[in-house]
């Protein structure tokens, strides 16, 4: 079938204000605030926004001091009275919490992803709130000739063997017949690529590197990087998706839109902005290699991405150019850069999701393998 999107405890601290004096304040709710974009929209996030941030585990620090916070576990059946109370008089919800990759310690994604995001919408309706903007992503498009360009009327059936993938062509369901259903309410979705920034080196170090390698060897010169030839890939940075989310509040357009930077890169292309080089393997022996050790506990990636990287769609971003004046600041090779620097370095924020990874030795780093079983959620 053939879906296509139409169209606990308050932690405040003073909200900022336009230094040129006081304007009518913009109530924003946002749920996942704590994570890549979340962190990248309180930075870019309006002074007349009064921002009220959802999540799991409250972050400190900057850029997270100067919002009001509350804790709220979507997956939990508690998240219903926390929602109902947090979203009275909102102008708008950005719904950006999603489990990407959690480990198997923490909440089954379909707890959070699934359930999570019916309480949103729930209280969306609950609540009176007249706009819902959520964030989807391209791995929810029926996988295209592969260097060809889709426009938001693809249809979302998702990229087999890909549980992100399944995930998302899920929500794009759920929000299909919210829209439907709720025709009063204005519901935007953004399908960007891959989103990538500095501030989550710390992260990707987790999601994608065995606890034997250590990520300051990411952008070295001598560094493999095991691509197979026909690999191409878009990606975009987490501030120019935060400003995609700041126009469609502002201006509260509805309907799904593609972002991406720039032209999709190749192989070669990526391993020259990420640093390394280009280490030329067969697809079927990475995807191979993948499940092996995945499944023993050796580094996280579950072959599952990797397909998903494999047959991802390539976005055509021309309504997000065209009806939200939005051109991305970040070039995808500069954007890719700048997360290579954040896994070397080690950076990361006060948020549980974008912490740093510490610096230790290899002793400790032996004794995180799960040996015999997977560390993350395939």
């Amino acid at each position: 079938m053939r879906y296509v999107c139409p169209w606990d405890e308050w932690v405040s601290t003073p909200d900022v204000m336009d230094s040129s004096g006081p304007a009518e304040s913009r109530r924003v709710v946002v749920t996942g605030a704590s994570g890549d974009v979340g962190t990248a929209l309180l930075r870019a996030r309006p002074a007349d926004w009064s921002v009220i941030g959802l999540a799991r585990r409250i972050p400190s620090g900057p850029p997270y001091q100067d919002i009001q916070w509350r804790r709220c576990d979507l997956g939990s059946a508690r998240a219903t009275e926390v929602l109902a109370d947090t979203l009275a008089g909102a102008d708008a919800v950005v719904h950006l919490a999603w489990a990407i990759n959690p480990t198997t310690r923490e909440p089954p994604m379909e707890r959070t992803n699934d359930e999570g995001t019916d309480r949103v919408l729930n209280a969306v309706v609950a609540a009176g709130v007249p706009q819902v903007v959520c964030l989807s992503s391209v791995a929810a498009y029926r996988p295209p000739p592969r260097w060809q360009e889709v426009t938001e009327d693809w249809p979302c059936d998702g990229v087999h063997g890909s549980a992100y993938s399944r995930g998302k062509a899920r929500l794009e369901r759920q929000l299909t017949e919210f829209a439907a259903a709720h025709p009063d309410i204005a519901v935007t979705t953004l399908r960007p690529c891959a989103i990538v920034s500095r501030a989550a080196g710390g992260q990707f170090t987790r999601w994608l590197l065995s606890p034997l390698l250590p990520g300051s060897l990411v952008g070295r010169r001598w560094f493999p990087l095991p691509l197979w030839r026909e690999l191409r890939a878009q990606v975009v940075h987490a501030e120019d998706v935060a400003d995609a989310l700041v126009r469609v509040v502002r201006g509260r357009a509805g309907g799904p839109f593609n972002l991406a930077a720039g032209p999709p890169l190749n192989a070669a292309q990526l391993a020259e902005a990420i640093g390394g080089w280009r280490l030329p393997v067969p697809r079927t022996a990475v995807l191979g290699a993948a499940e092996l050790t995945a499944r023993t506990g050796v580094q996280p990636v579950h072959q599952g991405w990797l397909r998903l990287a494999d047959q991802a769609a390539l976005a055509d971003t021309s309504r997000a150019h065209r009806e939200l004046a939005w051109q991305p600041a970040w070039s995808a090779a500069a954007a890719l850069a700048e997360l290579a620097a954040g896994i070397r370095l080690g950076i990361g924020t006060g948020s549980a999701p974008l912490a740093p990874d510490p610096p230790r030795g290899p002793v400790a780093r032996w004794r995180e393998i799960n040996w015999g079983g997977a560390s993350r959620q395939g």
